[in-house]
């Protein structure tokens, strides 16, 4: 009978990753194999539900692999009685396991997600990988701004696992989340606990891992978690605000890793989709949002989809608490003070010559449909500008720009808010120009 547990082992271990196989296969003890059932011996009874519930199955195969008929397996706890008087036995107090739905959000779904043409790459991605966990991309990063939807598509995943196969283990966990657990199980020295709950996992959500820098004990763990969960084909979605390469404050050997499956970026909202967000979010109020108040809204924000709700969640709250109508009226009443330009109302004029004076060109160039780079950037800077220093709206722009269509414009804008948080000379470039018009 030893033979057949050693040889039962070996095909477990075959099938699961090495750190499951330590941290649950390896510590059950054969007791007997009685006809059609197998006993094994286990040390708790918490151990017993996560070994029946996760790896039962697995056992169960393995015997019959062996034994050419199916067999019944039977967990027991250990006798207390066994163990009592053995002075090397440490009180080991288990904390919870990682539920099947551990802090994934019934708000966000793919259903209530506002798709764009800054967002669909990402959302198809994540709904494949939603529909088909480890197969279609995995690992999956997501990157992009504050307030863009990353959070929302790693919830939207995770919901959409647990609503196909509700017995999935899927975990939601931001970084600082991740970080805390493995202080407070160093701390209590529960460290093979906190390994086996992550690593045995078929779907970790990890949100905004930027937030690992310079915690070097927390990418070590991290980084052997990775590998454990990638190698037993588990899914693995990670979002950060950076793009892998340039996350230098992340080791090396972290980096190259996100690189094996596929990295999808979200880019800032358009204004129609960020009415389209409004819209949505209004009808989760019951109230009604005129299109007027829609396009004021959007016209007059960042892209920072949190900024936007807020903007919306205080005009419903005033209307709500006076009783009175949502209208364009009241909502420039309501954010009259939270609704202001950087730096006060330019002129367009003036700005089309301030642009066209610092990269040498002349203001008939920015309005022409000339093609070249040197050109085309200080055109697209100059309608992001008038954009943000007056209250044109996109078909005035056009109109100042040689007659250019709104899309043409509201692509610009969205172009030169991508590249300001990603180049630090286009940044410069447009500080040093918003001087010059105020000086």
């Amino acid at each position: 009978m030893k033979d057949f547990w050693e040889n039962l082992l070996s095909l477990v271990r075959g099938k699961v990753a090495g750190g499951v196989f330590d941290a649950w296969i390896k510590p059950a003890s054969f007791v007997r194999l009685d006809g059609g059932n197998l006993v094994v011996e286990v040390p708790d009874l918490f151990f017993k539900h996560w070994l029946e519930e996760h790896y039962g199955s697995i056992i169960r195969e393995a015997a019959k692999e062996l034994l050419a008929k199916d067999v019944d397996l039977m967990i027991v706890v250990q006798s207390p009685s066994l163990k009592k008087n053995d002075p090397t036995q440490k009180k080991q107090l288990q904390p919870p396991p990682l539920r099947a739905s551990s802090n994934i959000s019934s708000r966000y779904t793919f259903e209530n997600f506002i798709v764009g043409t800054g967002n669909q790459f990402a959302h198809a991605a994540c709904f494949a990988a939603a529909n088909n966990p480890a197969h279609s991309y995995n690992p999956l990063f997501l990157f992009g701004g504050v307030g863009l939807g990353k959070t929302h598509l790693l919830n939207a995943i995770g919901h959409h696992i647990l609503k196909n196969n509700p017995r999935t283990n899927v975990c939601y966990v931001t970084s600082e989340q991740f970080t805390n657990e493995l202080i407070n199980s160093i701390r209590y020295e529960k460290m093979p606990s906190f390994r086996a709950r992550f690593r045995s996992l078929g779907v970790l959500l990890l949100d905004d891992i930027q937030f690992l820098a310079g915690k070097e004990r927390t990418q070590e763990e991290f980084f052997h978690t990775f590998n454990s969960l990638y190698e037993s084909h588990q899914q693995i979605v990670i979002t950060c605000d950076t793009f892998p390469k340039d996350m230098h404050f992340l080791e090396e050997r972290l980096r190259s890793r996100f690189g094996w499956g596929l990295i999808a970026d979200i880019q800032s909202p358009d204004l129609e989709t960020m009415v389209a967000i409004l819209k949505q979010k209004s009808l989760s109020y019951s109230v009604s949002l005129p299109n007027d108040v829609a396009f004021f809204l959007a016209s007059n924000t960042t892209s920072n989809v949190r900024e936007l709700e807020g903007l919306l969640n205080r005009v419903v709250a005033y209307s709500s608490l006076n009783g009175c109508e949502i209208t364009l009226a009241l909502a420039e009443d309501v954010l009259k003070n939270l609704i202001r330009s950087d730096v006060g109302e330019a002129n367009v004029g003036t700005i089309q010559k301030v642009v066209s004076s610092h990269f040498n060109i002349k203001i008939s160039d920015l309005k022409s449909k000339r093609k070249q780079k040197g050109v085309v950037l200080p055109r697209q800077i100059g309608m992001y500008l008038t954009r943000r220093l007056t209250k044109m709206s996109f078909p005035e722009i056009g109109s100042h720009f040689g007659g250019k269509d709104h899309s043409t414009i509201i692509y610009a804008v969205n172009k030169i808010k991508k590249q300001l948080k990603q180049d630090k000379n286009i940044k410069n470039t447009i500080d040093n120009i918003i001087n010059k018009l105020y000086q």
